[in-house]
């Protein structure tokens, strides 16, 4: 009875963490590599045919209005009716959405997805008296209603989920406006990724072999990575120098998302943008916090991992633009899209064979879009709103062990959906976006593990437990920095502080130089990175980024007790039961039954110690190397 239930429909990577170097026109790349979007509406005309369908529907769904007290069967007909058209509503909208992010360029596909955009502030507004009215109605007689008809026992969690926010649930006439605001609260996240993903000027660089290669979001992240120093170099002063003329703009972006946080909590009288994010899903803001806070007090293992990096790179000064060069120069991890299919599914193997099943199939039916193709958006996501077809998942592919891990990650996602959705009603498939990223960090797990087991060269192991490290320092630390900024953003934005473009450079610096020890010599973080916040989309998407930390410490503990537990078969049965329980329970209670408390510090401690045993590993392979 959501509506705009959190169905996670596009769970995204960094952009930095999937890129491609080249990408290839569309009609070059066979059928078996791009997704099926037929599978969701034949044809388009299908799919406005849909719409014609859906509208017509929403239009009678005020006829409840008025009536929901009145009995358990009209509840009943009034909560199916609005959850089959959420439900419709997800897949009209992930068609349009998957289209246009296959090619950012294509003005019908953009104007699809701003139809639907629309047309679901239309939806939210025309069913905004539900949860008032709802409301209205004592606890005493909902629960009566609950008794009295078994039918509604699939909305029993939702429900009690009303009665906890009703402080923050408004009167009907201020839903609906609040509804109609709702088309103008994306502005600055659309305009953002439209200019940076269609029109931005991206700089080309000149690269010490005499080519040339123009630095667009993809071409970057894999740049970053040359084995050249002076060609990273220059990537970074190229690529963050290009962001930083247009800092004014973007940050202009930036302030009018933060804007529509700060009308949501004034609207809804939360005391901050924090309290208001978290209560969806009743996470206590000390998890924020306490994360922040956690991750700063082991800045010394953060510290030690780049001082490890500075070794194995035989550098007397790390830069920031070293970060993303290889280890272990000598190896070069790249894998085929069959390997990586073959390598994945043995990793997954422990899941058992009806997991490793679907994953074949979401290779074999045109699940995937996996290669890079001119106006492709960036990065990587999988999409589940389309709750009676399949999950979707878009890939930049390009060959490289990052890239293999990738589509592990997602398949994560992809395999929590698939489930959540088999098993669970439609009100309770949608899951939280707290527990979202424990799948796709927990399948990274099983692939490194399942590399090193058949890897013996020692320099392979110490390239893959350096892969390893770099979730560790991307998850944990870089996210967790990212929270960091974004809390202080926000906190900005409450005081009443101007958001423009210089200050959020100066902020970016100084915490970035925090977090990678510039003041200490460990890192120096040169003065160009202060524009990088304007290359992370994720900002966009309210405290959101800290969760990838949350579930890599979830996702560390979990997969320990999968692969090395005393009791691998239960801790297993656990696990899949976990990707199976959608969102029938809040977050923490989900995480909970899986077996790891995010209330208490044992899921980052646990982590910390783990980190410190592979650099303890890749120290004394080191030193026995002799390096």
């Amino acid at each position: 009875m959501h509506v705009f239930r959190a169905k996670a429909l596009a769970l995204l990577l960094l952009v930095g963490l999937t890129a491609a170097s080249q990408t290839r026109e569309r009609s070059t790349i066979p059928d078996q590599y791009k997704w099926n979007l037929a599978d969701i509406y034949a044809s388009d005309d299908a799919w406005r045919a849909a719409k014609e369908d859906f509208v017509a529907k929403m239009e009678k769904v005020g006829s409840y209005k008025g009536t929901i007290a009145e009995s358990p069967a009209r509840m009943l007909a009034a909560a199916e009716a609005i959850t089959n058209l959420n439900k419709e509503y997800g897949r009209l909208f992930v068609y349009a959405s998957l289209n246009s992010d296959t090619d950012t360029r294509n003005s019908t596909y953009q104007a699809m997805k701003q139809e639907m955009s629309q047309l679901g502030s239309t939806f939210a507004a025309a069913t905004a008296w539900l949860q008032p009215e709802i409301l209205k109605m004592d606890a005493a007689a909902v629960d009566k209603f609950l008794a009295a008809e078994p039918k509604l026992k699939p909305y029993r969690f939702f429900l009690q989920d009303l009665q906890r926010r009703k402080a923050h649930t408004l009167s009907e006439a201020e839903e609906k406006l609040i509804a109609d605001a709702s088309l103008m609260s994306p502005a600055g996240s659309d305009i953002y990724g439209i200019f940076v993903n269609s029109d931005f000027p991206f700089p080309t660089v000149t690269l010490a072999d005499g080519t040339t290669r123009r630095l667009d979001a993809s071409t970057f992240a894999v740049s970053r990575s040359l084995p050249n120093r002076e060609d990273r170099k220059k990537v970074f002063e190229a690529f963050f120098g290009a962001l930083g003329q247009y800092r004014n703009t973007l940050g202009s972006t930036m302030n009018a998302n933060l804007q529509a946080d700060m009308f949501t909590i004034r609207a809804r009288k939360y005391p901050t943008t924090l309290d208001a994010a978290l209560d969806t899903d009743d996470i206590p803001t000390s998890v924020y916090t306490s994360l922040v806070d956690g991750v700063n007090a082991n800045l010394p293992t953060f510290h030690r991992y780049l001082e490890l990096r500075k070794r194995m790179m035989g550098l007397d000064e790390l830069h920031y633009y070293d970060l993303y060069a290889p280890l272990v120069s000598s190896v070069d991890l790249k894998y085929t899209a069959e390997e990586a299919r073959k390598n994945i599914a043995t990793a997954l193997a422990p899941l058992g064979t009806d997991y490793t099943a679907v994953i074949d199939r979401a290779f074999r039916d045109r699940w995937i879009d996996l290669y890079p193709t001119p106006g492709k958006r960036s990065g990587a996501y999988s999409s589940g709103g389309a709750y009676d077809v399949h999950p979707y998942m878009l890939i930049n592919y390009n060959g490289q062990y990052n890239d293999m891990s990738t589509v592990a990650h997602e398949l994560g996602h992809t395999m929590q959906t698939y489930l959540s959705n088999k098993n669970q009603p439609y009100i309770t498939a949608g899951y939280p976006i707290f527990v979202a990223e424990v799948a796709s960090t927990f399948n990274e797990s099983l692939l490194i593990d399942s590399m090193l087991k058949q890897i013996t060269d020692p320099a392979t192991r110490l390239a893959l437990l350096g892969n390893y490290l770099e979730g560790f320092k991307g998850t944990v630390f870089r996210q967790t920095q990212f929270a960091d900024f974004e809390k202080a953003i926000h906190d900005m934005a409450e005081k009443g502080e101007p958001i423009t473009g210089d200050a959020l450079d100066k902020l970016y610096l100084e915490m970035t130089r925090k977090y990678y020890g510039h003041d200490k010599g460990v890192c120096i973080v040169d003065d160009v990175v202060k524009h990088e916040w304007a290359y992370i989309p994720h900002f966009y998407r309210t405290y959101y980024v800290y969760q990838y930390a949350t579930s890599f410490t979830a996702s560390a503990a979990l997969s320990e007790k999968v692969l090395n537990g005393q009791d691998k078969k239960g801790a297993t049965a656990k696990y899949l039961a976990f990707l199976s329980a959608g969102g029938s329970k809040y977050p923490i209670d989900l995480l909970k039954d899986a077996g790891v408390d995010m209330t208490t510090s044992e899921p980052l401690d646990l982590t910390m110690k783990k980190m410190n045993r592979i650099m303890d590993e890749m120290e004394a392979a080191l030193t026995k190397m002799g390096r």
